[in-house]
């Protein structure tokens, strides 16, 4: 053995019985061949069976590896199969083989590490493989992570939905609100997705009848789902759910009074943001309206909004009942129509916003989330297929446990 070969086999933690028997590095073509072999009269052990084994023949196998300063490397192998006990014969798994025929554990870490930081045509032109085997990794890791995960201490649920597509085209996502780490996702936002995900939690040792509390929007059919699939659950209706639909009852005031007052365009975004990110000369068109309040309907609705804002702030769920009551009674004597059916959702979803003071529990980092899929989704130009949808967003925010696959994946 030559001092090279010792140094590869440092260098890739090759031990007996296996050892680097020569290299071949193609300088044009930018590419390191390390050929790998085992000593004669070698045994190997096969998982799930006792004992170690006699050679019965050998394939030669190919694993891509890191690359050698540019080069690209690939194990070439002589992997052997043995025969069992039973007359049976069985090839070989070396330590270092992936989970993808043809790849080693520590290129499929890098594959990984990078696939959660951009789109998968972006690794392929860093790594040299197609889009397709990139992808085909990271599908591969993330089923078997996922089919590992153990929701046994899950006891708190958020669930909301994201666009896939243009259109009317939604996945449901569900987090475990206390790790606020993804573990459902299914395609549409019905209440079969809210079975589905109590399903999902009995597969993986969790049990619908423990979660607690289950923070959703008031969307009819999550509502249901949930009544009849988490029957022990307190639910939190998502207190930014609340203030967004006052928003949009701003929005539609806003386009009903300036068609009869145009100093009120251009207002628009103004209206809707938090009145100190406003600057310059819209601040000060802002305020010119807001002080209008008697005279100005879009101006008494954002008013409402503000104060229903405040409301939310407060943690005594008895003087938060008393004023968001009284905020609704005010609302509806008012004027301000769009607001008047915000007055009506509040009442007829009371309990469950009033939740948010004890509970506390927000789809706030399930927002984030679906913003951070909704940037990568516009990077790689859309996806496809709900299988691409599903593993880009437990690569982003499932927080998978994959060293239990590969130890060389953080």
């Amino acid at each position: 053995m030559t001092l090279s070969d010792k140094l590869f086999e440092m260098a890739l933690g090759i031990s007996a019985p296996w050892h680097v028997l020569g290299t071949d590095l193609d300088v044009k073509e930018r590419v390191l061949r390390i050929r790998v072999d085992f000593g004669v009269g070698s045994r190997f052990t096969v998982a799930g069976v006792a004992g170690v084994h006699p050679v019965h023949d050998t394939v030669e196998k190919s694993y891509r590896h890191l690359n050698f300063f540019q080069h690209e490397c690939h194990l070439n192998v002589r992997v052997p199969r043995v025969k069992l006990p039973d007359g049976s014969v069985r090839q070989v798994e070396p330590e270092w083989s992936g989970k993808l025929s043809g790849f080693t554990l520590l290129f499929e870490a890098l594959v990984m590490a990078l696939s959660r930081e951009m789109s998968f045509s972006a690794v392929g032109r860093i790594t040299g493989l197609s889009v397709h085997r990139v992808m085909a990794i990271c599908h591969c890791y993330v089923e078997r992570a996922v089919n590992l995960a153990d929701h046994s201490e899950v006891k708190r649920l958020a669930i909301d939905e994201t666009s896939r597509a243009k259109g009317h085209e939604y996945v449901t996502l569900a987090a475990d609100a206390e790790r606020r780490a993804v573990i459902f996702v299914a395609e549409g936002k019905d209440a079969a997705t809210i079975e589905g995900l109590a399903g999902n939690l009995r597969a993986h040792r969790g049990r619908p009848s423990q979660i607690e509390a289950i923070s959703i929007d008031m969307s009819p059919a999550f509502i249901k789902g949930v009544a009849e699939h988490f029957p022990n659950a307190q639910v939190t209706f998502d207190k930014f759910h609340v203030i967004a639909h006052a928003s949009q009852a701003i929005d539609e005031t806003r386009r009903l009074e300036q068609k009869i007052d145009p100093s009120i365009k251009g207002l628009r975004w103004a209206l809707l943001k938090d009145r100190r990110a406003v600057r310059g000369a819209r601040r000060q068109e802002l305020d010119a309206l807001l002080l209008k309040m008697t005279t100005k309907r879009t101006a008494r609705a954002w008013h409402y909004r503000e104060q229903l804002r405040e409301i939310l702030t407060r943690k005594q769920p008895n003087i938060v009942r008393a004023l968001l009551t009284q905020w609704c009674t005010n609302v509806l004597r008012s004027k301000v129509e769009p607001m008047k059916e915000v007055a009506h959702l509040i009442r007829n979803h009371f309990e469950g916003i009033l939740s948010w003071v004890s509970t506390r529990q927000t789809n706030g980092f399930l927002e984030a989330i679906n913003g951070l899929f909704q940037a990568a989704k516009r990077k790689a130009r859309g996806y496809q297929r709900f299988r691409t949808i599903r593993t880009v967003i437990f690569l982003i925010a499932g927080k998978l446990d994959f060293s239990k696959l590969n130890p060389h994946i953080a």
